[in-house]
């Protein structure tokens, strides 16, 4: 009965919260993005959730929260992942990542380096020179990026943590005709952004949390009549509640609000999506199953482990369909796959004997 009440008094609030946004569903999408900005959502913008996240209804803002990376300590990683358009046009992006052992107080540091690459990529864009129609291109792009992440616990079931972004994007576009082709360069330049993350979890089985990413940058739109420069901003803000309803399982529910402004058009747009997921640890406790609906895109995911390995691997389809609508095409798919390597594995079992999975929460970690 105590335990029961304390999941009742933590689990209540969060829901009647996320409820809430999950209720509001905006319906304009936040897409004021060029194509060098939109391209992230296929890559940066899935690695700062991770690919258990994602698979799970995509809610950083409970298991994929930045406040948890500290149970992660010496982990080393390495992500891949695609995204094809059913016109052809396919992203790609590669990214490897460690986190520090338990340093004080628990903290920890995780470090990762992301590389994004598309090329062949068949879309309509405006410019000054092109006109104020959307005009029939094709081009190629890249996306660069390093990102930290600091957490730690802070007693009380309470833990924290920020993230540090550093991120640079290009793209090369060209008119698709034979005569007086023209051609729309796009970049971004650094400025500071970055995030933070707090979660609660008062009880085994209830998980509570809150995330926000303010990522700014300034963004260079080059044509035939010259170059335009102006401050692009991407703020996202998330909170979610799950629950452990059974031995092995977690139900996940959460709401994402975004708000954008492109510096270039001057165009403001704002989105409210709800977060919905489910996670089932089967007997044995080396396979995962989970599924969910991360604003409006559909995925599922799997987890294999084998200590010190685990591989996680999610399919998406429609990544990212609620922030980069169609301009890139209207039908995707989308897997992205990590492999986790625990460096303290050869430590962990020289000194002590790892005991069986609790009946209270599922023995999964955080990304």
């Amino acid at each position: 009965m105590r335990r029961a009440s304390a999941v009742s008094r933590g689990l209540v609030p969060g829901l009647a919260v996320v409820a809430v946004l999950a209720v509001l569903t905006a319906s304009r999408p936040a897409r004021a993005q060029s194509p060098e900005l939109s391209m992230r959502e296929f890559a940066s913008g899935q690695i700062k959730k991770g690919v258990r996240a994602i698979g799970f209804g995509g809610d950083g803002a409970t298991w994929g929260n930045y406040g948890l990376v500290y149970r992660d300590a010496g982990d080393a990683l390495a992500d891949v992942g695609i995204t094809g358009y059913t016109n052809g046009n396919t992203f790609t992006f590669t990214a490897v990542g460690a986190t520090t052992p338990p340093l004080w107080h628990g903290l920890a540091i995780y470090l990762i380096a992301l590389s994004q690459h598309a090329e062949g990529i068949r879309l309509s864009l405006t410019s000054p020179a092109l006109g104020t129609a959307p005009v029939p291109m094709i081009g190629g792009g890249a996306d660069q990026a390093v990102f930290s992440k600091i957490a730690m616990p802070l007693g009380h079931g309470l833990s924290a943590g920020v993230l540090l972004s550093y991120e640079l994007s290009q793209f090369d576009a060209v008119t698709q005709q034979q005569l007086y082709p023209a051609s729309v360069h796009y970049a971004t330049s650094w400025r500071p952004s970055g995030g933070a993350g707090l979660a609660w979890q008062p009880d085994p089985r209830v998980l509570l949390g809150t995330r926000v990413i303010l990522n700014h940058d300034e963004e260079v739109r080059t044509d035939a009549l010259g170059t335009t420069e102006g401050l692009a901003r991407s703020y996202e803000f998330r909170l979610g509640a799950s629950v452990v309803p059974w031995t092995g399982g977690i139900a996940d529910l959460g709401g994402t609000a975004l708000y954008r402004r492109s510096g270039l058009t001057g165009a403001v747009t704002t989105a409210l999506h709800p977060n919905v997921g489910f996670e089932q640890t089967l007997p044995g406790n080396i396979v995962v199953l989970r599924a969910g609906v991360d604003e409006t895109s559909y995925g599922g995911g799997i987890t294999l482990r084998a200590r010190p390995l685990r591989l996680d691997v999610a399919y998406v389809y429609d990544l990212g369909r609620a922030r980069v609508g169609t301009l890139f095409g209207t039908t995707s798919n989308s897997v992205l796959a990590t492999l986790s390597f625990d460096m303290t594995w050869r430590k962990a079992a020289a000194t002590s004997v790892t005991p069986p999975p609790t009946q209270s929460a599922p023995a999964v970690r955080s990304n």
